[in-house]
């Protein structure tokens, strides 16, 4: 099984070249890197400056090991403490303070190009807040005037399969409820507007009294037309004797 590496190889390795009198092969074997890697710190080549990583007071090392490496050049150094891995917690994405100042610009071009991506989605992907995501959306980002839509796959703020995810995912379930809302359309009754029940009812109720009315009107004139008839028969009869 190979021996571990220090947490922070590069950092290590430079402190080692600076504070020690180890081969070039020992530090290297016992970081991980090449040779020519701390050829190059040794010899101020490195296109990265790195600050040193003190590995005794890490626990890696040990000032005994390093003495034993140091009286023998064919010594390999024993990693003494191995580091701990640090898991991914929770939390937003972290984006290099290089990158930071482009996160504007990507979640703008993601609510103008891809609004059905959800604003956890954008988080995730961009590695921002609601609250930012919404400021842009409303346009009350104090910075708003610079902010200009721009790819964060070119930006380099996420992956095109990340983005392309995201994507499916949203679309995915936008059409999973486009039919539960189409449905729900078909049947669901509508609803019967209060003032135009209202309407019906008093128009209902004119048209009874108008009848009504009517008949009345019918029997008070079939009532008077009887009255005539019989007073006519009675002036007849009365003539004839």
């Amino acid at each position: 099984m190979a021996q571990p590496t220090p947490l922070m190889p590069h950092a290590t390795a430079s402190w080692l070249v600076d504070n020690t009198a180890l081969s070039f092969e020992q530090i290297a074997a016992f970081c991980g890197l090449h040779i020519l890697e701390v050829q190059a710190m040794a010899d101020d080549l490195a296109g990265q400056k790195y600050t040193g990583r003190d590995p005794v007071h890490s626990g890696e090392l040990t000032h005994e090991e390093i003495e034993r490496g140091q009286a023998d050049p064919n010594y390999s150094l024993k990693m003494q403490k191995a580091p701990v891995d640090v898991s991914r917690t929770k939390g937003p994405r972290y984006t290099p303070v290089s990158k930071r100042q482009d996160k504007p610009d990507g979640i703008a071009w993601i609510l103008r190009s891809h609004p059905e991506i959800s604003d956890a989605q954008i988080g995730k992907l961009i590695g921002t807040t609601r609250n930012t995501i919404n400021a842009i959306r409303d346009r009350s980002h104090w910075n708003i005037q610079n902010i200009q839509p721009k790819d964060p796959v070119t930006l380099g703020l996420c992956s095109q399969r990340e983005l392309d995810a995201a994507v499916a995912k949203a679309a995915k379930k936008a059409a999973a409820q486009a039919p539960a809302a189409e449905e729900g359309e078909e049947l669901a009754p509508a609803p019967e507007k209060k003032d135009d029940r209202a309407a019906l009812i008093e128009e209902l109720k004119a048209e009874r009294e108008a009848a009504s009315k009517a008949a009345a009107e019918a029997a008070q004139e079939a009532e008077a037309e009887a009255w005539l008839e019989a007073k006519r028969a009675a002036e007849a009869d009365s003539g004839e004797s």
